[in-house]
């Protein structure tokens, strides 16, 4: 007859020894334990991690040990859905025998592998941005690909903006024409050949003259060709200064 509780208690203080750092008992009726994994340091010195618990069913490990994932850092849900597949694959393979630190083992490799491929992950993407960039850089001296459909895009914009032109040009012109010159306000509006007199008319009386004007006037000493005897109007070439 089978021991089982014998069993558990033996394997527990071998995974105790193992994982002196990472096992912590948390209840002994029924067994319950947690160990944590790590993955080994990546490029980066990135890591992954899981903390696992196991509780001993009845008749371990003739029946499989309850098992899930008690804490983690840094892993995405399709990984944590793939560790407990993997728990259940190493527990259905490992019935019937003492069992813990195959899983363990077979989690702690598959943490290795996830951190490759967050490697692996990052050098696609920093390649990916190199190759937008390098398509991006062409875009600059070859411009866009000339279409039938970005073709008819680019001339209705420009047939737009060249109507919009027109119309302003037009507006423009239109009101350049209804602007009259000097000579056709005379001749369309009388009022403004009569200003100047009806300028005269409504000062009436208080238009000043300066007298003194016409009196300096006098003593100007102003020759009359009419006096010169020489004087001949009919011959152009008489001078009274001969």
């Amino acid at each position: 007859m089978t021991d089982y509780g014998e069993e558990q208690r033996n394997e527990l203080e071998v995974l105790e020894s193992i994982y002196p750092d990472f096992f912590t008992v948390l209840s002994e009726n029924p067994p319950s334990f947690t160990i944590t994994v790590t993955s080994e340091a990546g490029e980066n010195d990135e890591t992954v991690q899981t903390t696992l618990k196991f509780t001993y069913s009845e008749k371990y490990p003739d029946e499989a040990p309850l098992y899930e994932i008690f804490s983690q850092e840094n892993l995405e849900d399709n990984d944590v859905s793939d560790i407990l597949k993997l728990l259940a694959v190493q527990a259905e393979e490992n019935l019937g025998m003492v069992m813990i630190f195959t899983p363990v083992t077979a989690v702690q490799e598959k943490l290795n592998e996830i951190v490759d491929q967050i490697k692996t992950r990052r050098e696609e993407e920093k390649k990916q941005k190199e190759r937008e960039a390098e398509e991006a850089e062409k875009q600059l001296f070859h411009g866009t690909p000339v279409t039938i459909e970005n073709f008819l895009s680019w001339k209705a914009k420009f047939d737009a903006e060249l109507l919009e032109i027109k119309k302003k040009w037009m507006k423009e012109e239109q009101a350049g024409k209804n602007k009259l010159s000097g000579k056709q306000l005379f001749e369309t509006d009388h009022n403004l050949d009569k200003s100047d007199i009806q300028f005269l008319e409504d000062a009436g009386n208080n238009v000043e003259v300066d007298e003194s004007l016409f009196q300096e006037m006098d003593d100007l000493e102003l020759e009359d060709d009419e006096d010169d005897p020489d004087y001949n109007p009919a011959d152009p070439g008489s001078d009274s200064a001969d």
